[in-house]
């Protein structure tokens, strides 16, 4: 218990307060968070945790990790958004105090105090422990593997002014499981970013870094043990089929992009830039040089700034491009911020104009969305002509949402953080910070209440409201023309008998015998009416068409 100080207990308690409250005020979002939690609550009313199931057929895209704690929370808490999105809200509880420990145990409270403030203040790493999807797990497994494999070389060279009770073999075993758990959760990108970073350090040290090739063997094959254990379980229950599958469509992940989910080689440099603000902007002095680290200190910011590049060139590389890819990067990003923070409280001076110029202008970039978002939302009419080449997003935006006066609280709340920023810059460095980074915390908690249900309203509340009120009717659930896990979930499908259930060309043109609700969206209604001229129109909402196909009848 020596680890938890005052200090501690505070990023409990913080993390508790903001990551924990309305995680069950708004819908899933299609399709990661639905995806995700369907696969969860199929393993809880199936009562088999071995085999991942979507729409009750054998899925392959990703190992099980993440489902089950997902569907152990299912299984507390009920189904629903709540359990979903709690395992991540748990964990944020968790990384708040151990980047706190972390800091503490390479520098001092002082700077594990700055790094847990980094992450808590920065906007997307915020968002991340808001959320269903599997990324924070996947990424804390990573950043571990390789914090103990650092721990590895340091107790193995003999580091100085830092003090590590285990033996070297102890770091390196412990931080091969991590990486083990880190594939069991996502897969082997997991071991790719971690041998990378290896490999990069290696060539900057010119290979004289105190690692010898039996240590990596060990190191690799406990990762790869872990992810073995659960691998030859599911071999022996259900075949070579997963490992065949799930190989496929790693390699299509990483050299094609999904339907949507393209983008221009930038894209996570500015997604991180922009995101994880004002962790980023600070982090950009963090790359540099910083006066009066010790040697251990100055050795991890080399071993962060590598990290950090790794994962922007390879998910840059990778054809896929979705903002939570590049989240590992949010511990280097957090850890280099807390630097350049760490340096400014020790020496004001440091708090260079460029910074605060910076910060002026992506917070004001936010404070316009912050604006724009509800001012928009009051003024439809004048917006509407923006998206004519887009007749669903323009139907979308006829959706009943109840935007008020009191939906420009987050802009009033960032204009203040921004302007007592300012205000304190020079008298009170170190009060400038907090205001900063705790009141972007804030501000993000407010926008989250004030602005997510009137998104989703607007982007998909028809149609979960249209499958919601099929949930136990003996009826068929599909969408066409679109991806979507939102019939499957919000329709609460159970397994079906007839095996046929699960062909789309039966569900559309087979002698059906129940009745089938299908949505579609506007763009594809011609092409709907076309393919199933049996379809029947029931009603249009918000740019979402739906459908009835009956029975038939003998």
């Amino acid at each position: 218990m020596k680890y938890f100080d005052k200090n501690t207990w505070f990023w409990i308690i913080l993390g508790s307060l903001f990551f924990l409250p309305f995680l069950g005020g708004v819908h899933l979002f299609d399709w990661d968070e639905i995806n995700f939690a369907e696969l969860a609550r199929e393993m809880v009313i199936r009562e088999n945790w071995l085999q991942l199931t979507i729409n009750f057929e054998t899925f392959t895209e990703k190992p099980p990790l993440f489902f089950w704690l997902q569907a152990a929370s299912m299984s507390i808490f009920g189904i629903g958004e709540y359990a979903a999105r709690f395992p991540n809200a748990l964990l944020g509880i968790i990384v708040l105090p151990f980047l706190y420990i972390s800091g503490k145990f390479l520098v001092d409270r002082k700077f594990g105090f700055l790094w847990a403030l980094s992450w808590f203040g920065a906007t997307l790493p915020f968002l991340y422990f808001k959320s269903g999807i599997i990324d924070p797990y996947f990424n804390f497994f990573i950043f571990n593997g390789l914090f103990f494999l650092i721990h590895f070389l340091w107790k193995r060279n003999g580091v100085n002014f830092i003090f590590l009770s285990k033996s070297a073999r102890f770091y390196l075993i412990i931080g091969g499981i991590f990486i083990g758990l880190g594939v069991l959760t996502k897969g082997p990108v997991a071991y790719l970013i971690v041998f990378l970073t290896l490999l990069s350090y290696a060539v900057s040290k010119s290979f004289r870094f105190g690692m010898r090739f039996l240590d990596f063997l060990i190191y690799s094959f406990t990762a790869l043990g872990v992810f073995l254990l659960w691998f030859l379980v599911e071999y022996s229950f259900n075949g070579p089929d997963f490992i065949v599958e799930f190989t496929i469509r790693q390699w299509e992940l990483l050299t094609t992009s999904d339907a949507g989910h393209g983008g221009f080689p930038a894209y996570h440099f500015v997604v991180l830039l922009l995101g994880c603000f004002p962790a980023s902007v600070f982090a950009l002095r963090g790359l540099g040089k910083i006066q009066g680290l010790h040697s251990h200190v100055a050795d991890f910011q080399r071993w962060m700034i590598i990290l950090l590049l790794v994962v922007l060139i390879l998910f840059s590389l990778v054809g896929t491009k979705i903002i939570h890819y590049s989240s590992m990067a949010y511990y280097p990003l957090s850890f280099l911020s807390a630097l350049a923070l760490w340096q400014i409280s020790e020496m004001p001076r440091k708090h260079k104009i460029w910074i605060s110029i910076v910060v002026t202008v992506i917070g004001l970039l936010a404070l316009i969305v912050s604006i724009a978002l509800p001012w928009a939302g009051m003024h439809l009419d004048e917006i509407k002509p923006l998206f004519e080449k887009d007749p669903f997003a323009n139907a979308n935006l006829n959706a009943d949402v109840p935007w008020s006066i009191w939906d420009y609280t987050p802009a009033v709340l960032l204009a203040l953080v921004l302007v007592l920023y300012w205000w304190f810059r020079r008298s009170n460095t170190q009060t400038s910070l907090k205001v900063l980074f705790f009141g972007n915390a804030l501000w993000v908690f407010t926008a989250l209440i004030f602005f997510i249900g009137k998104v989703e309203r607007i982007s998909q509340r028809a149609a979960v409201e249209f499958f919601q009120e099929q949930a136990g009717k003996e009826v068929y659930l599909v969408n066409y023309g679109y991806k979507s896990y939102v019939p499957w979930y919000y329709g609460e499908v159970q397994a079906y008998i007839d095996p046929k259930a699960y062909k789309r060309e039966w569900i559309y043109h087979g002698q059906v015998d129940r009745d089938v609700m299908i949505a579609t969206k506007i763009n594809k209604v011609d092409q709907l009416e076309q393919e199933i001229p049996d379809a029947e129109f029931l009603y249009a909402k918000n740019g979402f068409y739906f459908y009835r196909r009956k029975a038939y009848e003998r």
